[in-house]
């Protein structure tokens, strides 16, 4: 029996990751530890709620005694807890992000080397992390960090911290650093969930600075299934880029485009919004030889990935009208101003 902790598991990324843990280790045992910030959702884990080798236990990673916890008889401990919206991040609340993606991943490594600390831990962080990519680079896991937001920032400082502690303490300790995700459940705040939504109800879609940025879009069960393969197989105290290496590079304005052939919906939709994101990267990309050379690769391609996605969000309103009503809707208003108006 293999005893799993997942933080930040009832969040977009985690939840999907619990899921596909359950379904392909048979024998593990997964503890979720999650605060249920507004990002949090339950229901995201639903069909998995009932089963007994799922325990859900709310609580906060800043909480030592917590931790402690539930470290304790982890065999791998996951911390995927983590503030991860740029642009909250950059309206005067950089230090909720300072505090729960630093301090929070502080307790959870400290705790695990305290009471634990031959279990393996793995730090899941993002590509943001190398700031603004010249075309054609691909940073590989060793390239200088550059974070131009106080979110990447952060997530720079935990991946510091955590290989710190593989130094310094010879922990068992793994980072990885993945590309923008998408798929199901994704809270509607990042792009593709805020654009399908709009889209299916014949509302604008807010395009960022003439959507010139590129990004590199996974699904987020390839993610998931690159995370488990490190677990079993990465080697302690290394960094592993992951990411689809899209060819050709996407960018924002033709994934609006593809948001739009995919529900049926006009151009004229698109309202163009500047300002709203300073220090705004143009391009994102990473080097993913190395997992790759682990045995993982991508399992689908941008444009189906998009076509299944744009199905789910259509085919589950349940999930998704009650988070955009109340004070997302009043977030949203005040966000986009005059581009959020029909």
């Amino acid at each position: 029996m293999r005893r799993v902790l997942v933080t930040g598991g009832a969040g977009f990324i985690g939840s999907h990751f619990i899921r596909i843990l359950l379904a392909e280790e048979p024998d593990a045992q997964v503890v979720n530890l999650d605060v249920l910030t507004y990002a949090g959702n339950l229901a995201n884990l639903a069909d998995v709620a009932s089963s007994p080798r799922y325990r859900f236990v709310r609580g906060d990673i800043r909480d030592m005694k917590v931790a402690q916890e539930l470290v304790s008889d982890a065999d791998w401990i996951v911390n995927f807890a983590a503030e991860s919206h740029v642009d909250r991040s950059t309206k005067a609340r950089a230090g909720e992000f300072i505090d729960t993606n630093v301090y929070g991943a502080y307790v959870m490594l400290e705790a695990t080397r305290q009471v634990n600390r031959g279990a393996r831990f793995l730090q899941v962080g993002t590509d943001e992390v190398y700031g603004d990519v010249p075309f054609p680079e691909f940073p590989t896991e060793r390239a200088m960090l550059a974070p131009s937001s106080p979110y990447s920032a952060a997530k720079a400082g935990a991946d510091h911290i955590a290989l710190a502690f593989h130094r310094t303490h010879e922990m068992d300790v793994i980072v990885s650093r993945c590309t923008n995700n998408y798929g199901p459940n994704q809270y509607p705040e990042k792009v593709i969930p805020v654009f399908v939504t709009n889209a299916l109800d014949g509302e604008p879609l807010p395009l960022y600075d003439g959507g010139t940025q590129v990004r590199d879009w996974l699904r987020v069960e390839d993610h998931c299934r690159a995370l488990l393969l490190l677990l079993r197989r990465g080697v302690a105290g290394e960094i592993y880029n992951i990411g689809a290496n899209q060819t050709p590079e996407v960018s924002n304005r033709e994934l609006t485009k593809l948001i739009l052939d995919c529900t049926g919906r006009p151009e004229s939709l698109i309202r163009p919004v500047t300002g709203l994101r300073p220090g705004h990267d143009h391009r994102y990309a990473v080097d993913t030889a190395k997992v790759r050379a682990l045995g993982w690769r991508p399992a689908e391609d941008l444009a189906a990935g998009i076509a299944r996605t744009v199905a789910w969000y259509r085919e589950n309103r349940a999930w998704w009208e009650p988070i955009k009503s109340g004070e997302y809707r009043d977030y949203y208003q005040k966000h986009y101003g005059e581009a959020a108006r029909r």
